[in-house]
Protein backbone atom coordinates (compact mmCIF):
# COMPACT_ATOMS: atom_id res chain seq x y z
CA UNK A 1 0.00 0.00 0.00
CA UNK A 2 3.00 2.33 -0.33
CA UNK A 3 1.91 5.78 -1.40
CA UNK A 4 2.96 7.25 -4.74
CA UNK A 5 3.72 10.52 -2.96
CA UNK A 6 7.00 11.27 -1.24
CA UNK A 7 5.57 10.65 2.23
CA UNK A 8 3.39 7.87 3.54
CA UNK A 9 -0.28 8.07 4.46
CA UNK A 10 -1.66 7.92 8.02
CA UNK A 11 -4.82 5.94 8.68
CA UNK A 12 -6.75 5.89 11.95
CA UNK A 13 -8.76 2.66 11.75
CA UNK A 14 -11.70 1.83 14.05
CA UNK A 15 -12.15 -1.86 14.88
CA UNK A 16 -15.55 -1.80 16.59
CA UNK A 17 -16.51 -2.88 20.12
CA UNK A 18 -15.00 -6.38 20.17
CA UNK A 19 -16.81 -8.77 17.84
CA UNK A 20 -14.31 -9.52 15.02
CA UNK A 21 -17.22 -9.59 12.56
CA UNK A 22 -17.94 -5.92 13.36
CA UNK A 23 -14.63 -4.84 11.81
CA UNK A 24 -15.60 -3.02 8.61
CA UNK A 25 -14.60 -4.28 5.18
CA UNK A 26 -12.57 -1.11 4.64
CA UNK A 27 -10.75 -1.47 7.95
CA UNK A 28 -9.83 -5.08 7.16
CA UNK A 29 -8.53 -4.11 3.72
CA UNK A 30 -6.37 -1.26 5.05
CA UNK A 31 -4.92 -3.37 7.85
CA UNK A 32 -3.88 -6.05 5.38
CA UNK A 33 -2.30 -3.55 2.99
CA UNK A 34 -0.43 -1.31 5.46
CA UNK A 35 3.36 -1.12 5.64
CA UNK A 36 3.26 -0.35 9.36
CA UNK A 37 0.62 -1.29 11.95
CA UNK A 38 0.65 0.60 15.26
CA UNK A 39 -1.44 -0.07 18.36
CA UNK A 40 -1.59 1.04 21.99
CA UNK A 41 -1.30 -1.23 24.99
CA UNK A 42 -0.61 -1.10 28.70
CA UNK A 43 2.75 -2.22 30.07
CA UNK A 44 1.72 -5.88 30.09
CA UNK A 45 2.04 -5.64 26.27
CA UNK A 46 -1.30 -7.26 25.43
CA UNK A 47 -3.30 -5.18 22.96
CA UNK A 48 -7.03 -5.78 22.45
CA UNK A 49 -6.83 -3.74 19.24
CA UNK A 50 -4.09 -5.95 17.81
CA UNK A 51 -6.00 -9.09 18.79
CA UNK A 52 -9.02 -7.83 16.84
CA UNK A 53 -6.86 -6.97 13.83
CA UNK A 54 -4.77 -10.15 13.87
CA UNK A 55 -6.90 -12.06 11.30
CA UNK A 56 -6.14 -9.31 8.77
CA UNK A 57 -2.38 -8.91 9.34
CA UNK A 58 -0.06 -10.24 6.63
CA UNK A 59 2.68 -11.39 8.97
CA UNK A 60 5.51 -9.46 7.27
CA UNK A 61 4.45 -5.95 8.34
CA UNK A 62 6.32 -3.66 10.69
CA UNK A 63 4.52 -3.50 14.03
CA UNK A 64 4.81 -0.51 16.36
CA UNK A 65 3.47 -1.30 19.87
CA UNK A 66 2.80 2.02 21.61
CA UNK A 67 3.14 0.97 25.24
CA UNK A 68 1.89 3.43 27.84
CA UNK A 69 4.47 4.22 30.53
CA UNK A 70 1.61 4.64 33.02
CA UNK A 71 -2.15 4.04 33.03
CA UNK A 72 -3.65 5.09 36.35
CA UNK A 73 -0.49 4.61 38.40
CA UNK A 74 1.58 7.31 40.05
CA UNK A 75 4.78 8.42 38.31
CA UNK A 76 8.00 10.19 39.27
CA UNK A 77 7.95 12.18 36.01
CA UNK A 78 8.67 15.87 36.81
CA UNK A 79 5.47 16.82 34.97
CA UNK A 80 3.39 14.30 36.88
CA UNK A 81 0.95 11.94 35.19
CA UNK A 82 0.00 14.41 32.44
CA UNK A 83 3.62 15.22 31.76
CA UNK A 84 4.49 11.55 31.36
CA UNK A 85 1.56 10.96 29.01
CA UNK A 86 2.32 14.04 26.89
CA UNK A 87 5.93 12.97 26.53
CA UNK A 88 4.81 9.46 25.58
CA UNK A 89 2.47 10.75 22.85
CA UNK A 90 5.22 12.98 21.46
CA UNK A 91 7.65 10.05 21.30
CA UNK A 92 5.02 7.82 19.63
CA UNK A 93 4.26 10.52 17.06
CA UNK A 94 7.98 10.84 16.29
CA UNK A 95 8.27 7.08 15.75
CA UNK A 96 5.33 7.05 13.35
CA UNK A 97 6.56 10.20 11.60
CA UNK A 98 9.83 8.42 10.80
CA UNK A 99 7.88 5.76 8.89
CA UNK A 100 5.71 8.34 7.13
CA UNK A 101 8.78 10.38 6.11
CA UNK A 102 10.25 7.24 4.57
CA UNK A 103 7.13 6.79 2.43
CA UNK A 104 5.61 3.97 4.48
CA UNK A 105 1.82 3.97 5.04
CA UNK A 106 0.86 3.64 8.71
CA UNK A 107 -2.37 2.23 10.15
CA UNK A 108 -3.05 3.09 13.79
CA UNK A 109 -5.54 0.63 15.27
CA UNK A 110 -8.31 1.88 17.56
CA UNK A 111 -10.92 -0.09 19.48
CA UNK A 112 -14.42 1.21 18.81
CA UNK A 113 -14.22 4.46 16.83
CA UNK A 114 -10.92 6.38 16.54
CA UNK A 115 -12.53 9.71 17.48
CA UNK A 116 -14.72 8.37 20.30
CA UNK A 117 -12.56 8.51 23.45
CA UNK A 118 -9.89 6.76 21.35
CA UNK A 119 -6.11 6.89 21.83
CA UNK A 120 -5.65 7.43 18.10
CA UNK A 121 -6.79 11.05 18.37
CA UNK A 122 -3.52 11.97 20.14
CA UNK A 123 -1.56 10.78 17.09
CA UNK A 124 -4.00 12.57 14.78
CA UNK A 125 -3.53 15.92 16.51
CA UNK A 126 0.25 15.63 16.20
CA UNK A 127 0.50 14.24 12.66
CA UNK A 128 -2.60 14.99 10.55
CA UNK A 129 -1.44 18.52 9.61
CA UNK A 130 1.85 17.13 8.31
CA UNK A 131 0.80 14.02 6.36
CA UNK A 132 -2.11 12.81 4.20
CA UNK A 133 -4.52 11.37 6.74
CA UNK A 134 -7.82 9.50 6.71
CA UNK A 135 -9.94 8.21 9.60
CA UNK A 136 -12.02 5.05 9.17
CA UNK A 137 -14.94 5.08 11.62
CA UNK A 138 -15.85 2.05 13.69
CA UNK A 139 -18.86 0.86 15.67
CA UNK A 140 -18.69 2.50 19.09
CA UNK A 141 -18.95 0.69 22.40
CA UNK A 142 -22.18 2.61 23.04
CA UNK A 143 -23.77 1.28 19.84
CA UNK A 144 -22.53 -2.22 20.62
CA UNK A 145 -23.92 -2.07 24.16
CA UNK A 146 -27.34 -0.86 22.96
CA UNK A 147 -27.45 -3.69 20.44
CA UNK A 148 -26.56 -6.28 23.07
CA UNK A 149 -29.10 -4.82 25.48
CA UNK A 150 -31.79 -4.85 22.79
CA UNK A 151 -33.00 -1.37 23.70
CA UNK A 152 -33.01 1.78 21.51
CA UNK A 153 -30.82 4.62 22.73
CA UNK A 154 -33.01 7.49 21.52
CA UNK A 155 -36.19 8.03 19.52
CA UNK A 156 -37.85 11.05 17.88
CA UNK A 157 -36.76 14.24 19.74
CA UNK A 158 -34.97 12.57 22.64
CA UNK A 159 -31.47 13.67 23.64
CA UNK A 160 -28.59 11.26 24.21
CA UNK A 161 -25.76 12.37 26.51
CA UNK A 162 -22.42 10.56 26.58
CA UNK A 163 -20.45 11.07 29.79
CA UNK A 164 -17.09 9.88 31.16
CA UNK A 165 -17.39 8.22 34.56
CA UNK A 166 -14.37 10.24 35.69
CA UNK A 167 -16.54 13.35 36.16
CA UNK A 168 -17.31 14.33 39.78
CA UNK A 169 -20.46 12.56 41.06
CA UNK A 170 -22.39 15.83 41.48
CA UNK A 171 -21.67 16.84 37.89
CA UNK A 172 -22.64 13.38 36.65
CA UNK A 173 -25.89 13.47 38.62
CA UNK A 174 -26.79 16.89 37.22
CA UNK A 175 -26.15 15.80 33.63
CA UNK A 176 -28.00 12.50 34.09
CA UNK A 177 -31.05 14.22 35.55
CA UNK A 178 -31.25 16.65 32.63
CA UNK A 179 -31.11 14.19 29.70
CA UNK A 180 -33.45 11.62 28.17
CA UNK A 181 -30.92 8.86 27.56
CA UNK A 182 -27.31 8.50 28.66
CA UNK A 183 -24.20 6.40 28.27
CA UNK A 184 -21.52 6.57 30.95
CA UNK A 185 -18.10 5.23 29.94
CA UNK A 186 -14.82 4.61 31.75
CA UNK A 187 -16.27 2.58 34.63
CA UNK A 188 -13.90 0.27 36.48
CA UNK A 189 -12.64 2.31 39.43
CA UNK A 190 -15.33 4.96 38.88
CA UNK A 191 -18.26 2.53 39.23
CA UNK A 192 -19.21 3.50 42.80
CA UNK A 193 -19.32 7.19 41.87
CA UNK A 194 -21.37 6.51 38.75
CA UNK A 195 -23.85 4.40 40.69
CA UNK A 196 -24.18 7.10 43.33
CA UNK A 197 -24.75 9.73 40.62
CA UNK A 198 -27.46 7.62 38.97
CA UNK A 199 -29.13 7.15 42.33
CA UNK A 200 -28.99 10.88 43.10
CA UNK A 201 -30.42 11.68 39.66
CA UNK A 202 -33.29 9.25 40.22
CA UNK A 203 -32.15 7.12 37.24
CA UNK A 204 -30.67 4.07 38.97
CA UNK A 205 -33.67 1.82 38.33
CA UNK A 206 -33.49 2.66 34.60
CA UNK A 207 -29.77 2.01 34.26
CA UNK A 208 -28.21 -1.08 32.71
CA UNK A 209 -24.67 -2.37 32.98
CA UNK A 210 -22.99 -3.76 29.85
CA UNK A 211 -19.54 -5.34 29.97
CA UNK A 212 -17.39 -6.28 26.98
CA UNK A 213 -20.32 -5.84 24.58
CA UNK A 214 -20.43 -8.12 21.50
CA UNK A 215 -17.60 -10.36 22.77
CA UNK A 216 -17.79 -13.87 24.18
CA UNK A 217 -17.24 -12.39 27.64
CA UNK A 218 -20.13 -9.92 27.46
CA UNK A 219 -22.30 -9.41 30.54
CA UNK A 220 -25.58 -7.50 30.85
CA UNK A 221 -27.35 -6.76 34.13
CA UNK A 222 -29.41 -4.11 35.88
CA UNK A 223 -26.74 -1.73 37.14
CA UNK A 224 -28.16 -1.65 40.67
CA UNK A 225 -27.43 -5.40 41.02
CA UNK A 226 -23.77 -5.28 39.91
CA UNK A 227 -20.98 -5.95 42.42
CA UNK A 228 -18.45 -3.08 42.09
CA UNK A 229 -15.59 -5.50 42.67
CA UNK A 230 -16.41 -7.30 39.39
CA UNK A 231 -16.43 -4.21 37.11
CA UNK A 232 -13.59 -3.92 34.55
CA UNK A 233 -12.62 -0.82 32.59
CA UNK A 234 -14.24 -2.19 29.43
CA UNK A 235 -17.80 -1.68 30.60
CA UNK A 236 -20.35 1.08 30.53
CA UNK A 237 -23.67 2.21 31.97
CA UNK A 238 -26.68 2.82 29.74
CA UNK A 239 -29.90 4.66 30.49
CA UNK A 240 -31.91 3.77 27.37
CA UNK A 241 -34.73 5.63 25.64
CA UNK A 242 -37.63 6.33 28.02
CA UNK A 243 -40.06 6.05 25.11
CA UNK A 244 -39.02 2.43 24.80
CA UNK A 245 -38.99 1.69 28.51
CA UNK A 246 -39.76 -1.91 29.31
CA UNK A 247 -43.43 -2.55 29.96
CA UNK A 248 -44.31 -3.24 33.59
CA UNK A 249 -45.09 -6.79 34.52
CA UNK A 250 -48.61 -7.83 33.61
CA UNK A 251 -50.65 -9.99 35.99
CA UNK A 252 -51.33 -13.48 34.66
CA UNK A 253 -55.05 -12.81 34.29
CA UNK A 254 -54.30 -9.88 31.97
CA UNK A 255 -51.89 -11.63 29.61
CA UNK A 256 -53.44 -11.69 26.18
CA UNK A 257 -53.83 -15.22 24.83
CA UNK A 258 -51.71 -15.61 21.72
CA UNK A 259 -52.41 -17.59 18.62
CA UNK A 260 -50.10 -20.36 19.84
CA UNK A 261 -50.71 -22.49 22.92
CA UNK A 262 -48.85 -21.40 26.03
CA UNK A 263 -46.13 -23.55 27.52
CA UNK A 264 -43.39 -23.54 30.14
CA UNK A 265 -39.82 -24.32 29.09
CA UNK A 266 -37.30 -24.80 31.89
CA UNK A 267 -33.90 -23.74 30.57
CA UNK A 268 -30.41 -24.38 31.90
CA UNK A 269 -28.13 -21.36 31.43
CA UNK A 270 -24.97 -23.28 32.23
CA UNK A 271 -22.53 -22.12 34.90
CA UNK A 272 -21.79 -18.63 33.50
CA UNK A 273 -22.21 -16.58 30.34
CA UNK A 274 -23.31 -17.09 26.75
CA UNK A 275 -20.41 -19.39 25.72
CA UNK A 276 -21.82 -22.01 28.11
CA UNK A 277 -25.37 -21.73 26.72
CA UNK A 278 -26.63 -24.34 24.23
CA UNK A 279 -28.17 -23.23 20.90
CA UNK A 280 -31.41 -24.97 21.92
CA UNK A 281 -31.56 -22.89 25.11
CA UNK A 282 -30.75 -19.70 23.19
CA UNK A 283 -33.64 -20.37 20.82
CA UNK A 284 -36.07 -20.92 23.69
CA UNK A 285 -34.96 -17.69 25.38
CA UNK A 286 -35.33 -15.73 22.15
CA UNK A 287 -38.83 -17.11 21.51
CA UNK A 288 -40.23 -16.46 24.98
CA UNK A 289 -42.90 -13.91 25.89
CA UNK A 290 -42.12 -14.07 29.62
CA UNK A 291 -38.92 -14.90 31.51
CA UNK A 292 -39.19 -16.15 35.09
CA UNK A 293 -36.37 -16.83 37.51
CA UNK A 294 -34.13 -15.98 40.44
CA UNK A 295 -32.97 -12.37 39.97
CA UNK A 296 -29.20 -12.89 39.44
CA UNK A 297 -29.81 -15.72 36.97
CA UNK A 298 -32.41 -13.70 35.09
CA UNK A 299 -29.92 -10.83 34.85
CA UNK A 300 -27.64 -13.08 32.79
CA UNK A 301 -30.21 -13.11 29.97
CA UNK A 302 -29.86 -10.07 27.66
CA UNK A 303 -32.85 -7.76 27.98
CA UNK A 304 -35.43 -7.69 25.20
CA UNK A 305 -38.12 -4.97 25.37
CA UNK A 306 -40.60 -7.38 23.79
CA UNK A 307 -40.36 -9.69 26.77
CA UNK A 308 -41.63 -9.39 30.34
CA UNK A 309 -39.22 -10.37 33.12
CA UNK A 310 -40.38 -11.72 36.49
CA UNK A 311 -37.52 -11.84 39.00
CA UNK A 312 -37.92 -13.32 42.48
CA UNK A 313 -35.96 -14.44 45.53
CA UNK A 314 -34.07 -17.73 45.60
CA UNK A 315 -36.29 -19.30 48.26
CA UNK A 316 -39.67 -19.18 46.52
CA UNK A 317 -39.32 -22.01 44.00
CA UNK A 318 -42.93 -23.23 44.32
CA UNK A 319 -44.40 -19.72 43.98
CA UNK A 320 -42.12 -19.04 40.99
CA UNK A 321 -43.22 -22.27 39.33
CA UNK A 322 -46.91 -21.52 39.90
CA UNK A 323 -46.49 -18.03 38.45
CA UNK A 324 -44.86 -19.44 35.32
CA UNK A 325 -47.60 -22.03 34.89
CA UNK A 326 -50.33 -19.41 35.33
CA UNK A 327 -48.73 -17.23 32.64
CA UNK A 328 -48.56 -20.21 30.28
CA UNK A 329 -52.14 -21.15 31.10
CA UNK A 330 -53.16 -17.72 29.87
CA UNK A 331 -51.38 -18.31 26.55
CA UNK A 332 -47.85 -17.03 27.14
CA UNK A 333 -44.65 -18.76 26.07
CA UNK A 334 -42.74 -18.84 29.35
CA UNK A 335 -39.11 -19.68 30.04
CA UNK A 336 -38.04 -20.48 33.59
CA UNK A 337 -34.28 -20.02 33.91
CA UNK A 338 -31.88 -22.00 36.07
CA UNK A 339 -28.15 -21.87 36.50
CA UNK A 340 -26.29 -24.95 35.32
CA UNK A 341 -28.69 -27.76 34.39
CA UNK A 342 -32.31 -27.19 35.48
CA UNK A 343 -32.68 -30.83 36.48
CA UNK A 344 -29.74 -30.78 38.92
CA UNK A 345 -30.69 -29.13 42.23
CA UNK A 346 -32.63 -26.52 40.26
CA UNK A 347 -36.01 -25.44 38.93
CA UNK A 348 -37.10 -28.39 36.76
CA UNK A 349 -38.26 -30.51 39.68
CA UNK A 350 -40.04 -27.55 41.31
CA UNK A 351 -41.92 -26.74 38.09
CA UNK A 352 -42.86 -30.36 37.45
CA UNK A 353 -44.00 -30.81 41.05
CA UNK A 354 -46.37 -27.84 40.85
CA UNK A 355 -47.40 -28.78 37.29
CA UNK A 356 -48.62 -32.15 38.63
CA UNK A 357 -51.39 -30.37 40.53
CA UNK A 358 -54.83 -30.82 38.88
CA UNK A 359 -55.15 -27.12 38.02
CA UNK A 360 -52.05 -27.23 35.79
CA UNK A 361 -52.42 -30.66 34.20
CA UNK A 362 -53.12 -29.11 30.77
CA UNK A 363 -50.01 -26.87 30.68
CA UNK A 364 -47.19 -28.26 28.51
CA UNK A 365 -43.81 -28.34 30.27
CA UNK A 366 -40.45 -28.97 28.61
CA UNK A 367 -36.98 -29.18 30.18
CA UNK A 368 -33.88 -28.16 28.22
CA UNK A 369 -30.53 -29.32 29.62
CA UNK A 370 -27.55 -27.13 30.45
CA UNK A 371 -23.92 -27.63 31.38
CA UNK A 372 -23.67 -28.41 35.08
CA UNK A 373 -21.32 -26.76 37.54
CA UNK A 374 -19.75 -30.18 38.11
CA UNK A 375 -18.95 -30.51 34.40
CA UNK A 376 -17.53 -26.98 34.30
CA UNK A 377 -15.25 -27.45 37.30
CA UNK A 378 -14.12 -30.88 36.10
CA UNK A 379 -13.17 -29.48 32.70
CA UNK A 380 -10.86 -26.91 34.27
CA UNK A 381 -8.64 -29.54 35.87
CA UNK A 382 -8.99 -32.51 33.53
CA UNK A 383 -11.30 -35.48 34.12
CA UNK A 384 -11.94 -36.15 37.82
CA UNK A 385 -15.37 -37.55 36.86
CA UNK A 386 -13.85 -40.14 34.53
CA UNK A 387 -15.25 -43.04 36.55
CA UNK A 388 -18.36 -43.57 38.71
CA UNK A 389 -19.29 -40.54 40.77
CA UNK A 390 -21.98 -39.25 43.09
CA UNK A 391 -23.58 -35.78 43.27
CA UNK A 392 -24.72 -34.52 46.68
CA UNK A 393 -25.90 -31.15 47.95
CA UNK A 394 -24.60 -30.15 51.38
CA UNK A 395 -27.52 -27.78 51.93
CA UNK A 396 -29.72 -28.90 54.81
CA UNK A 397 -32.45 -26.37 54.01
CA UNK A 398 -34.65 -28.98 52.32
CA UNK A 399 -33.34 -32.20 53.92
CA UNK A 400 -31.92 -33.05 57.38
CA UNK A 401 -28.17 -33.09 57.89
CA UNK A 402 -28.45 -36.65 59.19
CA UNK A 403 -29.61 -37.76 55.73
CA UNK A 404 -26.72 -35.89 54.10
CA UNK A 405 -24.22 -37.50 56.46
CA UNK A 406 -25.59 -41.00 55.75
CA UNK A 407 -25.30 -40.43 52.00
CA UNK A 408 -21.77 -39.04 52.29
CA UNK A 409 -20.71 -42.07 54.31
CA UNK A 410 -22.33 -44.48 51.84
CA UNK A 411 -20.67 -42.79 48.83
CA UNK A 412 -17.32 -42.76 50.62
CA UNK A 413 -17.57 -46.46 51.47
CA UNK A 414 -18.45 -47.17 47.81
CA UNK A 415 -15.27 -45.36 46.73
CA UNK A 416 -17.16 -42.94 44.48
CA UNK A 417 -15.84 -39.55 43.42
CA UNK A 418 -18.08 -36.93 45.04
CA UNK A 419 -19.28 -33.70 43.45
CA UNK A 420 -20.61 -31.54 46.28
CA UNK A 421 -23.00 -28.68 45.55
CA UNK A 422 -24.08 -25.86 47.90
CA UNK A 423 -21.22 -26.47 50.32
CA UNK A 424 -21.66 -23.34 52.43
CA UNK A 425 -23.55 -20.05 52.74
CA UNK A 426 -23.69 -17.08 55.09
CA UNK A 427 -25.91 -19.03 57.46
CA UNK A 428 -24.31 -22.47 56.90
CA UNK A 429 -20.66 -22.38 57.91
CA UNK A 430 -19.95 -25.72 59.61
CA UNK A 431 -21.00 -28.32 57.02
CA UNK A 432 -17.75 -28.34 55.04
CA UNK A 433 -15.67 -29.17 58.09
CA UNK A 434 -18.20 -31.83 59.15
CA UNK A 435 -18.12 -33.36 55.66
CA UNK A 436 -14.32 -33.39 55.63
CA UNK A 437 -14.09 -35.09 59.02
CA UNK A 438 -16.69 -37.67 58.05
CA UNK A 439 -14.96 -38.53 54.77
CA UNK A 440 -11.57 -38.81 56.50
CA UNK A 441 -13.01 -41.82 58.30
CA UNK A 442 -13.13 -43.58 54.91
CA UNK A 443 -10.59 -41.77 52.69
CA UNK A 444 -6.86 -41.07 53.04
CA UNK A 445 -5.80 -37.50 53.90
CA UNK A 446 -3.94 -37.41 50.54
CA UNK A 447 -7.20 -37.84 48.58
CA UNK A 448 -7.30 -35.14 45.86
CA UNK A 449 -9.84 -32.35 46.27
CA UNK A 450 -10.78 -29.77 43.63
CA UNK A 451 -12.31 -26.46 44.76
CA UNK A 452 -13.92 -24.56 41.88
CA UNK A 453 -15.36 -21.09 42.40
CA UNK A 454 -17.36 -19.04 39.86
CA UNK A 455 -16.09 -21.15 36.95
CA UNK A 456 -16.71 -19.26 33.72
CA UNK A 457 -17.34 -16.03 35.60
CA UNK A 458 -15.18 -12.99 36.31
CA UNK A 459 -14.02 -14.33 39.70
CA UNK A 460 -13.12 -17.83 38.53
CA UNK A 461 -10.67 -19.65 40.74
CA UNK A 462 -9.87 -23.37 40.73
CA UNK A 463 -7.56 -24.96 43.31
CA UNK A 464 -6.32 -28.51 43.79
CA UNK A 465 -5.66 -29.55 47.37
CA UNK A 466 -6.11 -32.67 49.51
CA UNK A 467 -8.84 -33.83 51.85
CA UNK A 468 -6.53 -33.46 54.84
CA UNK A 469 -5.56 -29.90 53.92
CA UNK A 470 -9.02 -28.67 52.84
CA UNK A 471 -9.67 -25.34 54.54
CA UNK A 472 -13.41 -24.77 55.10
CA UNK A 473 -12.79 -21.02 55.39
CA UNK A 474 -11.88 -20.95 51.68
CA UNK A 475 -15.27 -22.40 50.62
CA UNK A 476 -18.50 -20.46 50.08
CA UNK A 477 -21.85 -20.84 48.27
CA UNK A 478 -20.29 -20.09 44.87
CA UNK A 479 -17.95 -23.04 45.15
CA UNK A 480 -18.29 -26.63 44.03
CA UNK A 481 -16.13 -29.33 45.64
CA UNK A 482 -14.90 -32.55 44.08
CA UNK A 483 -13.54 -35.25 46.37
CA UNK A 484 -11.53 -37.89 44.55
CA UNK A 485 -11.78 -41.65 44.95
CA UNK A 486 -8.92 -43.99 45.83
CA UNK A 487 -7.91 -44.09 42.13
CA UNK A 488 -8.08 -40.36 41.36
CA UNK A 489 -4.67 -39.03 40.34
CA UNK A 490 -3.01 -35.63 40.33
CA UNK A 491 -0.26 -35.25 37.70
CA UNK A 492 1.99 -32.28 37.01
CA UNK A 493 2.74 -32.17 33.29
CA UNK A 494 5.94 -30.97 31.61
CA UNK A 495 4.27 -27.67 30.64
CA UNK A 496 3.66 -26.92 34.32
CA UNK A 497 -0.09 -27.60 34.28
CA UNK A 498 -1.61 -29.78 36.99
CA UNK A 499 -4.27 -32.22 35.82
CA UNK A 500 -6.64 -34.34 37.88
CA UNK A 501 -8.26 -37.46 36.47
CA UNK A 502 -9.93 -40.67 37.58
CA UNK A 503 -8.98 -43.63 35.36
CA UNK A 504 -11.85 -45.48 33.71
CA UNK A 505 -10.35 -48.83 34.69
CA UNK A 506 -10.93 -49.84 38.33
CA UNK A 507 -8.51 -52.27 40.06
CA UNK A 508 -9.84 -55.81 40.26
Amino acid sequence: MSSSTQVGRLWGVGLGPGDPELVTVKAARLIGAADVVAYHSARHGRSIARALAEPYLRGDQVEEPLIYPVTTETTDHPGGYQGAIDEFYAECAARLAAHLDAGRDVVVLAEGDPFFYGSYMHMHKRLAHRYPTEVVPGVTSVSGAAAVLGRPLVERDEVLTVLPGTLPPDVLAERLAATDSAAVLKLGRTFDNVRAALDKAGRLDEAWYVERATTEGERVAPLAEVDPATVPYFSLALVPSPVNAQNPEVPAAEVERGTTRGEVVVVGLGPAGRPWLTPEAQDALASADDLVGYGPYLARVPANPRQRRHASDNRVEAERAAHALELAQAGSRVVVVSSGDPGVFAMASAVLEVASEPRFQDVPVRVLPGLTAAQAVASRVGAPLGHDFCVISLSDRLKPWEVIAERLAAAAKADLVLALYNPASRSRTWQVAAMRDLLLEHRAPETPVVVGRDVGGPEERVRVTTLGELDPAQVDMRCLLMIGSSTTRVVRRSDGDTVVFTPRRYPA
